[in-house]
């Protein structure tokens, strides 16, 4: 049996439907510290029972974590980058250094999308330095829904597998969690080794 928070979680979830789990991504992926933990998982779980559509949940939970994404980028874009120009030599942040994160982005702007959206705590603010540098948006919007893709589909599973046990969700999460940090790590030493390789090539 679900312990009685996740029972509750589950619930409210299936009461708010797929435009809940849209909502509560969006959340998620912006300002607010709103775990994905507690959205996505129950209603994997629902989908499983047959009250909700895995496929419809794996949708709606990446629909809301890129429109959040978009939303910080906005923000940072539009207000960020104005702000900065005109304030940030009070915060040591000059001119020169946001046209090399400008740069830094456009030429790595799509690994650093792509594994901050499996890594804990950097899902959440990796939009705000790619609006700062102006991330070409089409880039942007690929890579942040490929890595939100992989994310929501695991915490997807996950519920979807291990749904009826709170207990079993959080140790299979540590897991993800441990496995995707290192594959992460793996990836970005293959790039910067590739990157390498390309500058000495020339």
């Amino acid at each position: 049996m679900l312990s009685g928070f996740a029972y509750y979680l589950a619930e409210t979830i299936g009461r708010m439907g797929y435009a809940g789990i849209v909502g509560l991504m969006f959340l998620e992926s912006s300002f607010f510290p709103f775990p994905s933990e507690v959205v996505v998982p129950p209603a994997g779980y629902l989908a499983w029972k047959g009250d909700m559509s895995l496929p419809a949940v794996i949708i709606s939970g990446i629909a809301g974590s890129v429109l959040g994404g978009v939303f910080n980028y906005w923000i940072a874009a539009k207000w960020g980058r104005p702000l900065f120009e005109k304030y940030g030599k009070y915060f040591f942040v000059s001119e020169e250094s946001l046209k090399k994160a400008e740069k830094f982005f456009a030429r790595h702007g799509h690994i650093s999308t792509f594994t901050g959206r499996l890594l804990p705590v950097i899902r959440q603010y990796i939009s705000l330095p790619a609006g700062l540098a102006r991330m070409p948006m089409p880039q942007f919007f690929l890579y942040t829904a490929l890595g939100s893709g992989i994310w929501v589909t695991i915490l997807a599973l996950v519920g979807y597998f291990f749904g009826s046990s709170g207990e079993m969700i959080h140790r299979e999460m540590r897991k993800v969690s441990i496995c995707l940090a290192a594959g992460c790590v793996l990836l970005i030493a293959l790039y910067v080794l590739i990157q390498r390789k390309k500058g000495k090539g020339k």
